[in-house]
């Protein structure tokens, strides 16, 4: 019964499915790990081994419909068992901001190579000390008030601040960046009377850096910027200025936007858990595992998509050509056949890093040393300043009665708002 409810809400509709989409999830898991969702041409992978199968598989599948996500029908009729070259004709109508996370084959390849050692471990120790710097800054101020709201205060300026430094975005820009990236609309959006176009943030942000490429190719400096300015691929050729601007400015939005939902995750599990807050403050070696546990359980990515361009198969299930998938790292990362016990949250689990949040793959999240290292950082910082940290029930409400909103998105997984209270160390 269960899943005939599950089945009669429409993932990428549905309000409901915000609030818990773990549970619609486990609901499609049990028609087995690939699973066609009623009443759309889509398939569902829940399962840990699948989901991995298909994000490996660049041959099969394209990414092509990874950010608009598979809801539209293409826009070419399917005839015959393989569309690889109508994807290439129609990919602009499919894909229209034509960012690296759609592209696929040789053109993806090479300009991932462009993105090759930016986040080494060299880098983010030297950009680890301005992350320390700027969270001292801002968590000392929300702990003097004794409160805060996490996600507007906190964790979306923290994040925007670092991966601008990182570039090398100039200062005075950096505050209309994060405004006009909170006045966007999120990406997936389940808002059918949303006004916002989806690309009006990339376009707002294309204007400023197209001049950043082109300052640096003419005046360069010790920042990421540059050396994406002044870069080439792999077969000695600079890229045009326009594919650098889009690459950069993909990397500033999507960094900022899923680091932000993953501490607000964090942060909202933390506090809701004292012994837990008391175990990591006493023990720091426990925060990256902590960290781990947190992406595997409510990452801040639900899912990715992919097209399959010919005939293939997923598991036992047989795929046909023009089939849109609907890769489920929400149920992936929580798969019984993967994970023992996988609705528990167990800092320290065996082999916690072949978690799927970040993706896998030819596509693998490329921030994802970022992300780590400037979540692990705020959160030291927040258990050095304080000795509690509780969820204020006048704005969400009593243990067993919590009001919590939630960004209105089929992609990710994050807050809107989240008021703590926070006492001093």
């Amino acid at each position: 019964m269960a899943t005939q409810i599950a089945e009669e809400r429409d993932y990428f509709t549905d309000r409901s499915v915000l609030l818990d989409p773990y549970e619609w999830f486990e609901n499609m898991r049990a028609n087995g790990p690939v699973h066609k969702l009623p009443g759309r041409d889509i398939v569902i992978v829940t399962g840990f081994q699948e989901a991995v199968e298909v994000l490996l598989n660049a041959e099969d599948f394209s990414s092509v419909i990874t950010a608009e996500g598979p809801v539209n029908d293409l826009p070419f009729p399917l005839d015959g068992g393989d569309i690889t070259r109508q994807i290439e004709e129609f990919r602009l109508q499919m894909s229209p901001t034509d960012l690296v996370v759609t592209y696929d084959g040789p053109r993806h390849s090479a300009t991932r190579a462009l993105l090759m050692g930016l986040f080494t471990p060299s880098r983010l120790k030297a950009n680890g000390v301005f992350m320390a710097a700027l969270a001292d800054e801002m968590i000392s101020k929300v702990v003097a008030k004794g409160e805060c709201e996490i996600i507007k205060e906190i964790a979306a300026p923290y994040v925007t601040l670092v991966i601008a430094d990182l570039l090398g975005v100039p200062e005075e820009d950096r505050d209309k960046f994060r405004e006009v990236i909170d006045a966007g609309p999120p990406a997936g959006n389940i808002d059918p009377d949303d006004p916002r176009p989806n690309s009006s943030t990339l376009d707002y942000l294309a204007i400023f850096f197209a001049e950043y490429v082109a300052d640096r190719r003419a005046n360069p400096q010790p920042d990421v910027l540059t050396e994406l300015a002044t870069a080439t691929l792999p077969n000695g050729v600079r890229p045009e200025a326009e594919e650098i601007v889009k690459l950069a400015m993909f990397l500033f939005a999507a960094g900022q936007d899923t680091s932000a939902k993953l501490l607000g995750n964090s942060i909202r599990r933390l506090a809701e858990n004292p012994a837990m807050q008391n175990q990591l403050r006493e023990d720091r070696s426990l925060v990256a595992p902590f960290v781990e546990e947190v992406l595997r359980m409510e990452g801040s990515t639900k899912c990715t998509f992919r097209l399959a361009k010919r005939k293939t198969h997923i598991g036992d299930s047989e795929i046909v050509a023009g089939t849109r998938i609907l890769i489920s790292f929400a149920a992936a990362n929580r798969d019984p056949r993967r994970w023992e016990n996988p609705e528990e949250f167990r800092i320290g689990r065996p082999k916690i890093k072949e978690h799927v949040a970040f993706g896998r793959g030819a596509h693998v999240c490329a921030g994802a040393p970022l992300a780590r290292v400037e979540v692990i950082a705020l959160l030291n910082c927040l258990f050095d300043k304080t000795s509690e940290i509780t969820l204020s029930e006048e704005h969400h409400g009593p243990v067993g009665q919590r009001r919590l909103s939630y960004e209105p998105s089929f992609i990710i997984r994050g807050l809107e708002r989240l008021h703590v209270k926070l006492k001093a160390a």
